[in-house]
């Protein structure tokens, strides 16, 4: 279910980031004296929301939230006016202009997402003070790991060593990390261990669990919550409850309890709980899932949240240096999708899906730090050389400088057409699982 809020956020970082965008292209081809004919806010698709026409250029806003677009005169593109393109070319058109000019036009809007990344962070960096997870903190006591992560080799209680030979302090981009990596080295009671994760095993993680496959272990079994209904509350027990010991062993912590839990799948255990200063002990059975209805409070990640703050001239080279590790991540989770293997393409989201992992609260500083990651990503995108795209426009054009030849304007307009079929059908296919997933979960 996508709330109101989260509606809002999204709508909000797509018009800074499509107006910012679309603003790179327009002010580099104003400066090069090519004529803009639209400039809009989501595309127009049959009618507009909202438009007028200020000299030579109308502005408005379409209905609907695929982006954006300014069109440029005299610009060979999926939307090109082919009787004007059989005139002979006018100095404020876009064709008229040398190659370098139409490359530079052709960057504007990407150049524009990376430096308002880089202005973000150096903005936060240098108020807020530069945020993390410390994985050396939060691994203090070893790795909690789910499921998943057991089965593909970690063990609770490991401590990352190495990601591919490098130490994260990081702990989001020390899980992001192992996802991309090719050996991943723990140490487990004092011996290094390395991990070799496969492609499925990948792919295991990130349908199943995701980035949540490994957190920290959670001391000491107190009872935060009782499942109506579950084996726990007929066995008697109650929120408050510590237990000391469960089928003779004493758990220290809470993933040593759900081990013994776990391997007595549709049996019984006994429990030793301190309940008001007195021991008791229950016996309670266990589903054939593994578990008999409890939780325990557990740690969240900000408790091992580590501040840095910085000043102006701290702040600028940090956001150069996060915002080209933010270019980095890019490359590697584009990389990742490209091998089928591990079913990533699965998990590209459409706006429908993004705004369903945002907060219900709206909180600035999550949103400006999203902003700048999502700036970053739509620079990246925009770069790939698919016709339709920023950076397919700009290969044509860097084929021509090399070359000095030109493709004739009838086959570049089906080359774009073509180009922006195939990404029209990509995000009605995102769109439509995304949509999907969201029925479902408001059905069931």
């Amino acid at each position: 279910m996508v709330t109101m809020i989260q509606l809002a956020q999204i709508l909000f970082i797509l018009s800074v980031l499509v107006i910012l965008h679309e603003f790179g292209h327009y002010i580099t081809a104003r400066m090069f004296k090519v004529r803009v004919e639209k400039f809009y806010l989501f595309m127009d698709a049959g009618f507009s929301l909202l438009k007028k026409k200020i000299g030579h250029t109308e502005w408005g806003i379409g209905w609907l939230p695929l982006g954006g677009y300014v069109k440029l005169s005299g610009m060979i593109d999926e939307s090109m006016d082919t009787e004007q393109m059989k005139q002979e070319a006018q100095p404020w058109e876009f064709r008229s202009k040398p190659a370098w000019q139409r490359l530079i036009i052709m960057l504007g809007g990407i150049i524009v997402n990376v430096l308002l990344a880089w202005f973000i962070y150096t903005a936060m960096y240098a108020t807020v003070g530069k945020k993390y997870i410390s994985t050396k903190v939060l691994q203090e006591n070893g790795l909690a790991f789910g499921e998943v992560g057991q089965s593909v080799g970690f063990k609770n209680g490991d401590k990352i060593v190495s990601v591919d030979g490098k130490f994260q302090e990081n702990f989001n981009r020390m899980t992001m990390d192992i996802l991309f990596s090719s050996e991943v080295k723990v140490d487990r009671n004092g011996e290094i261990v390395a991990l070799n994760l496969t492609d499925e095993q990948i792919g295991e993680i990130i349908s199943r669990e995701g980035r949540n496959f490994v957190a920290a272990r959670t001391i000491g079994s107190v009872i935060d919550s009782v499942a109506p209904k579950s084996n726990a509350e007929q066995a008697g027990l109650k929120k408050g409850d510590s237990i000391v010991a469960i089928n003779g062993k004493t758990p220290r912590y809470f993933d040593e309890f759900t081990e013994v839990v776990k391997a007595n799948k549709k049996g019984t255990i006994s429990l030793v709980i301190l309940r008001d200063n007195a021991l008791d002990t229950i016996t309670s059975r266990v589903s054939e899932e593994g578990t008999i209805g409890i939780t325990v409070p557990q740690k969240i990640k900000d408790d091992f949240l580590v501040t840095n703050k910085m000043s102006i001239s701290e702040a600028i080279p940090a956001a150069v240096k996060e915002s080209w590790s933010m270019i980095v991540y890019n490359v590697k989770s584009f990389k990742l999708i490209l091998r089928p293997s591990t079913g990533a393409y699965k998990q590209v989201k459409s706006p429908v899906g993004i705004a369903r992992q945002l907060p219900d609260e709206w909180n600035w500083e999550f949103i400006w730090n999203f902003t700048a990651l999502f700036s970053i990503g739509l620079a990246f995108m925009n770069l790939l050389p698919i016709p339709g795209l920023d950076g397919g426009h700009a290969l044509f054009t860097i084929a021509e400088m090399i070359t000095g030849k030109t493709l004739n304007d009838k086959a570049a307009g089906y080359v774009q057409t073509a180009g922006m079929i195939i990404l029209l059908t990509l995000m009605a296919l995102t769109f439509g699982k995304d949509i999907i997933e969201l029925v479902i979960d408001k059905l069931f």
